[in-house]
């Protein structure tokens, strides 16, 4: 574990360029603020943007935004005030304040999580985001860099004339996903998980007609599904391993990179094979017969109800259905890897990097004090200092005796549920290193658990971290959008019309309202309206991408 050495030497900062400034360049501090001993004194302040909706969970011993557990842990330990002062609750929502901030309408603060490409974008074009270089490669510690170099692309949105206006939030490849069967349908029909199309076939079918519940009725069916937003969910309720099972690494949303040329995967060879089978299923009944109409939650409800056998998203959606277990006498679930394709070979899946970037307002001078306080953050995910079991004790863990205990119903003070502090840090969510679950692969082959973040892994559900060992063992099956930069000039105009015409096509050929055949006419009418053009971007893009090296600018090589 490397130290932070880089943070902890004492530093003498002018007030007039630290304390309490915001990015309007005002004071709220007029004593010289002094970091020694890795403190502030007197505290200063950064001022953050948030994105947080309703499902984040609730506060708890009557805390709020921006007085809490974590706010005042800053301040105590670290001389740094934590206040949030642009909150917005959807992506769109937030989206939104953070564009009326780049006309003036909203104060612009000083560390800004910015989740949309073209809104990262808008910000560097406007002059109001700095260029972070320097600052990282002056200020990172050593144990942040050592996680940056791993994950050069994930600059790439950030990056405009060999500057570097932002960095990614927490990279890391996510976990990936695994198929969560009802085990008690399996066995009441003498079944094997599926591990290839045709087997995956043979068991919805059986799910479909064979009565799986006993209950004497047709009201069953095999596989559930989203396909209201896009038919890679990338997260839970997702069908993208039926199309990657024709179509290798291209799959439909996202752009892959084939030697060297990115190519788009909704227009991939084999996608039509795909459209056809689950055209074929959905008429035999064995799909989810509101596909098109219900979000990637809602298509939780039917696997929990009892009506639908298999369902794909990342080991945590077990949480998320495991109610089914209650509510469904002998109900039974258990994870399984997702089939291979057609050739035998893996599927893939959407692997993404990190969730957004943070940018700074070109005003911030305090990048020193922002390593210093997301440097700490990492403690959770490395089982470190202050926060080696977890953020806050009687929150997302406690300690009952001699015992470090994440079941928030065992705590000494028992809660519904364990509170997570991304309500309250930089954040949606909290920094991991953890990946698509080593620390359950290391637990599954004898490690014991010694330290917060094992001890974390090994107090999940039993089907949940089977999943995450699926997960880890199949991590070469994550694949990245291997675009990720700002829309091009043509996506700007029409990228929304040609996504609208895609999904509508790939729903009307599922529901057979229009012929197979229609498929054919989409790729013409893609490539025609814009997408030859944006796939010229696109490549251009790409290789214009690694021409400046930035990496050796900020200290990362």
């Amino acid at each position: 574990m490397k130290k932070t050495g880089a943070l902890i030497t004492t530093t003498v900062l002018m007030a007039g360029l630290l304390a309490g400034c915001g990015s309007n360049g005002k004071e709220s501090n007029a004593a010289e603020a002094v970091l020694k001993d890795g403190k502030y004194d007197p505290p200063i302040t950064i001022n953050i943007a948030k994105q947080q909706d309703e499902n984040a969970g609730k506060y708890i011993n009557g805390e709020s935004l921006n007085d809490n557990v974590l706010t005042r842990w800053g301040v105590e330990n670290l001389g740094i005030n934590i206040q949030t002062t642009l909150l917005g609750g959807d992506a769109s929502q937030y989206n939104t304040k953070l564009r009326l901030a780049l006309t003036g309408s909203e104060k612009l603060p000083d560390v800004l999580p910015v989740y949309d490409t073209s809104l990262e974008n808008d910000l560097i074009q406007s002059g109001l985001v700095k260029d972070i270089a320097e600052d990282i490669n002056k200020y990172m510690p050593e144990r942040l860099k050592e996680i940056y170099k791993q994950y050069p692309t994930t600059f790439n949105p950030v990056i405009q004339d060999g500057k570097v206006y932002g960095m990614a939030i927490s990279p890391n490849l996510t976990e990936g996903e695994v198929m969560l069967i009802r085990q008690d349908w399996l066995d009441k029909l003498n079944l094997k998980a599926p591990t290839n199309i045709d087997e995956f076939e043979q068991v919805i079918a059986a799910f479909t007609n064979n009565d799986p519940d006993g209950n004497g009725k047709n009201d069953t069916y095999g596989f559930d599904f989203s396909g209201k937003d896009s038919y890679n969910t990338g997260w839970v309720s997702d069908s993208v391993m039926i199309f990657s099972a024709y179509t290798g690494k291209s799959l439909p949303g996202q752009w892959y990179n084939d030697n060297g040329k990115l190519t788009y995967g909704s227009v991939a060879d084999g996608t039509k094979d795909a459209l056809a089978k689950l055209r074929d299923w959905y008429s035999k009944g064995y799909l989810n017969k509101e596909l098109a109409t219900q979000g990637a939650w809602d298509a939780l409800a039917d696997f929990t109800e009892g009506k639908a056998g298999i369902i794909i998203g990342r080991p945590w959606l077990y949480g998320s259905v495991k109610d089914v277990e209650t509510n469904v006498k002998g109900a039974k679930i258990k994870a399984y890897p997702t089939i291979n394709g057609v050739s035998g070979d893996r599927t893939y899946q959407s692997g993404q990097q990190n969730d957004g970037v943070f940018m700074f307002n070109k005003d911030f001078n305090n990048m020193e004090a922002f390593f210093l306080y997301y440097d700490k953050l990492y403690d959770a995910a490395f089982g470190t200092g202050d926060f080696k079991y977890g953020y806050a004790q009687g929150y997302d863990y406690d300690i009952v005796g001699d015992e470090v205990v994440f079941d928030s119903k065992k705590f000494n003070t028992p809660l519904d549920a364990a509170q997570g502090v991304g309500k309250m840090a930089f954040t949606k969510n909290t920094p991991s290193v953890d990946g698509p679950g080593k620390s359950f692969y290391d637990l599954s082959k004898g490690a014991k658990a010694e330290n917060g973040v094992l001890i974390r892994s090994a107090s999940n559900d039993e089907t949940a971290k089977e999943g995450y060992v699926i997960s880890y063992e199949n991590r070469e099956s994550l694949l990245p959008n291997a675009f990720n930069g700002p829309p091009t000039k043509t996506m700007q105009t029409t990228w929304e019309q040609l996504n609208t015409m895609e999904k509508e096509t790939f729903t009307k050929i599922i529901y057979s309202k229009e012929p197979l055949t229609a498929y054919d006419d989409f790729v013409k009418q893609w490539h025609d309206k814009g997408g030859t053009k944006i796939s010229e971007e696109i490549n251009e893009w790409y290789n214009n991408a690694s021409k400046v090296d930035v990496m050796s600018q900020m200290g990362l090589k």
